[in-house]
Order: structure tokens, then C-alpha cells, then sequence
């Protein structure tokens, strides 16, 4: 996936589906699908970039964390 965008629709998609099929088994689908959409949110934050194999980017990236440690959280997700 490319941007952070499209992870986040893929887990707010894989969301509402969970959410979906435990408030129909349920007989809650309002509870169960707002809280499939939330826990959809979570994943599709939480999903990571894969690192590029390039190794002029990646040594780019180093310098920059070094400079920068408060930045490292940002430049990882």
C-alpha cells in the first residue's frame, strides 16, 4: 500500500466487516459495528511500511533520526 490513506480504509473496511458479522450474530449491529470501525482504525494506523531497498534512502533516513531523535516515532509510521 502506498499511502496512509488506503491502510487506513483497508482497516476501517476490515472493520465494519467483523463489526458487521458480530452484530448480526450478536443482535447488536449498532454497538458491534461501531466498535468493528474503531478497532478498523487501529489496524489500519498501526500498519507499517515496509523499508525500501535502496541503500541511499535508507542512509538518508538514518542521518536524518540522528539529527532529529523527537522524529523518530514520525518518520516510522
Amino acid at each position: 500500500m502506498k499511502n496512509k490513506s488506503s491502510q487506513i480504509g483497508v482497516g476501517l473496511a476490515l472493520g465494519a466487516a467483523v463489526g458487521t458479522a458480530f452484530g448480526v450474530a450478536a443482535g447488536h449491529m449498532s454497538v458491534w459495528l461501531a466498535l468493528g470501525i474503531a478497532i478498523g482504525m487501529v489496524i489500519g494506523v498501526s500498519f507499517r511500511r515496509t523499508g525500501t531497498g535502496c541503500a541511499e534512502c535508507a542512509q538518508i533516513h538514518r542521518v536524518h533520526e540522528l539529527r532529529n531523535p523527537s522524529n523518530k516515532l514520525a518518520a516510522k509510521s
